[in-house]
């Protein structure tokens, strides 16, 4: 009897367990989205109409990207369109949609040694800071932000080998106060900024320029590439995303009385 109730008590927790796993949905996404405190509006939102349980991975684009190939998550959001096109391509991700979009901004010291405010775009701001060889950090770490400024400074056919450019190796977060203890430049989400700058000794010296426009997108990992991945939840969850209550919810975020991210679902 013992036995066969033990035997009883394992089936019912196993099946429990199955239950909870297909309603866990695992989202890779970048350190921005979480470091501005998106994400924890995004899930208290969602959660109040759905019982998924949204797992977040927070990481660089280029790890999520990579965590989505070899299908350890369910659905990715990033913000690095080559790499993402290049993943879709090859068959990792399917079903890409725009969610939204801010911008880059270049921060440094109050009193801008690099002179970089008076530029006025931010390939000239970025050959100012490599010509004084005055203190940036980069990020360095493979992430959707990483990636856009390799590809401003290949703009400017310039390697970044000044003895002032440092890597950080770390989220948006951590290079943004490394950045602030060291009187440094860097390059920065908009959302990021926001969230931290009243703990940093920074001051925004750029904004505003096209090239600084900066989108992110939801995909979905490919069934066919990793069929225990839970497809019906991710799906769930990035429609919600771009639908007009999620819109309305990305919308209406802000720190400050200043909006961090622009609904994009709607601009395609």
């Amino acid at each position: 009897m013992q036995r066969l109730f033990l035997m009883m008590l394992l089936t019912v927790v196993s099946t429990v367990s199955s239950v909870a796993l297909a309603d866990s949905v695992r989202l890779a996404t970048t350190t921005s989205t979480y470091n501005s405190g998106l994400l924890d509006y995004l899930l208290e939102h969602y959660s109040a109409d759905h019982t998924d349980e949204i797992q977040v991975i927070s990481v660089g684009t280029g790890k999520a990207l990579k965590m989505a190939e070899d299908g350890d998550v369910d659905l990715v959001m990033t913000h690095a369109p080559q790499a993402e096109a290049r993943f879709l391509e090859l068959g990792f991700g399917v079903e890409g949609q725009s969610v939204m979009y801010n911008d880059f901004i270049i921060v440094g010291p109050h009193d801008d040694p690099a002179q970089v405010s008076s530029s006025h775009t931010v390939t000239n701001a970025l050959n100012k800071i490599a010509q004084s060889n005055h203190r940036f950090i980069s990020r360095g770490d493979d992430s959707g932000t990483h990636k856009k400024e390799l590809e401003l400074w290949q703009h400017l056919e310039l390697v970044p080998q000044f003895s002032g450019y440092l890597e950080s190796g770390r989220g948006m977060g951590h290079s943004l106060h490394m950045a602030s203890e060291l009187g440094a430049y860097t390059m920065t989400d908009r959302g990021t900024w926001l969230a931290l700058k009243n703990k940093l000794n920074l001051a925004m010296v750029l904004h505003s320029d096209p090239r600084l426009i900066n989108p992110y997108q939801v995909i979905l990992v490919n069934p066919k590439r990793h069929d225990h991945v839970n497809f019906s939840g991710a799906k769930k969850f990035a429609q919600w995303l771009v639908s007009p209550q999620g819109q309305t919810v990305i919308g209406d975020f802000r720190i400050n009385g200043e909006v961090l991210f622009v609904p994009s679902a709607n601009d395609e």
